[in-house]
């Protein structure tokens, strides 16, 4: 059901392209595209992808439709929920502005993904010293 609403028109979603300086700050799944959108293109159709604060996603189309639905990261996926259906795309590395990378969904689906920006590495708080 989800694959069909992907392959005809509206949706998509990726990740990868980590540095190893991301490596080095214990990367946290999602933070690096919280607030920012992404490029995903399948079957020729390229949609913006929206992760809004909160676990809120909003799909663009090209002709400006929006669908709305959420998003998680975790245990090396990237899922959107739309409607009730689930997608999920592997996801262990964070995104990198400007870079692409091609991802199989849960639903078989081949994407290409590309974040418009990203949010840079947070410092991770080493505890309190006593």
């Amino acid at each position: 059901m989800f694959k069909g609403f992907l392959t005809g028109s509206l949706f998509v979603l990726a990740a990868t392209g980590l540095s190893s300086a991301a490596v080095a700050q214990n990367w946290t799944p999602g933070s690096e595209i919280v607030g920012q959108s992404v490029q995903v293109q399948t079957n020729g159709v390229t949609n913006t992808v929206y992760f809004d604060q909160g676990g809120a996603a909003r799909i663009v189309s090209p002709n400006g439709n929006v669908v709305n639905g959420t998003w998680n990261a975790a245990g090396g996926q990237l899922c959107l929920n739309v409607g009730g259906a689930n997608e999920c795309w592997p996801y262990t590395q964070a995104f990198q502005a400007g870079q692409s990378v091609t991802l199989v969904s849960s639903c078989q689906s081949s994407s290409t993904w590309m974040a418009n920006a990203t949010n840079p590495p947070q410092a991770q708080n080493a505890g309190e010293r006593g």
